[in-house]
């Protein structure tokens, strides 16, 4: 059985955690699948935007300690903590942040650990209200390591990152809306994800990409982003898709091109 599910539909790429029976929990053969998938996605540009979701109604509840715990995982694992530049464990998550398209998780059921750190390498994140959550690291003796100090920067206030880091707390998603680590609670996180993904294919796809890279660098790189601003405006302003983008808000029925830039 796959690892992955994807579905696409009209420019929407369907990602779905495809280990139902291990409540979606995360494996080193699904950690690379997720890197190779990501790859796909950036190179295929009728994609114009992702959804990260998980089979039966979870959406995961963090790494397999099974695997975790294999011995003849030990030596991987040890060499990517140690090798220079990100770790298969951070790639696996920050990959999605920094494709060039939107890339909204739809939550429901668990979302613990290693779930946790890729929906919030997630643009957008909707969530069933109910969903249990845990930055839960802590619990297995053990400290995020999968892009958290990058993909939560932010967010919620220093303190409070703290607090659920080193408590490994569990909290529902309503209280993850309160704090800002959901963008939306909805009982269909599916299709409420669906329907904002459906809102941006009708914007260019150029200037989703451009919004994502400056906007990125407003929370990351915020000596870069002035700068951002006035490169990738230049760069839409010749763009193939910013006069197509005038005509579509006069006539509907008019569509974009392929995005034209990386």
């Amino acid at each position: 059985m796959a690892l992955l599910r994807i579905e696409k539909n009209n420019g929407i790429a369907t990602v779905y955690l495809n280990r139902p029976d291990k409540r979606n929990a995360m494996t080193f053969a699904l950690l690379k699948e997720l890197v190779a998938t990501a790859k796909k996605i950036e190179k295929d540009r009728s994609i114009r935007c992702v959804i990260l979701t998980g089979e039966a109604q979870v959406f995961s509840a963090g790494i397999d300690l099974s695997d975790l715990k294999n011995p003849k995982n030990t030596a991987f694992a040890a060499w990517e903590l140690i090798k220079p530049g990100q770790s298969l464990f951070q790639k696996a998550f920050l990959i999605w942040q920094n494709l060039p398209i939107p890339v909204i998780a739809a939550i429901e059921g668990y979302c613990f650990g290693a779930g946790m750190q890729l929906a919030l390498a997630a643009d957008i994140r909707v969530a069933h209200p109910a969903t249990k959550m845990s930055i839960m690291e802590s619990r297995w003796g053990l400290v995020p390591d999968m892009g958290l100090t990058r993909s939560l920067k932010g967010l919620i206030g220093f303190d409070l990152a703290k607090e659920l880091t080193l408590t490994a707390r569990i909290f529902d998603a309503k209280y993850g809306k309160e704090i800002g680590l959901i963008t939306h609670l909805d009982e269909q996180p599916l299709t409420k994800a669906q329907t904002i993904a459906e809102e941006m294919l009708q914007r260019s796809p150029d200037a989703l990409m451009a919004a994502k890279r400056v906007l990125d660098a407003m929370q990351h790189q915020p000596q870069k982003a002035l700068r951002l601003e006035k490169l990738w405006q230049l760069k839409l302003l010749f763009g193939k898709n910013s006069g197509i983008a005038r005509k579509k808000d006069k006539n509907p029925e008019v569509q974009f091109l392929p995005r034209q830039y990386k």
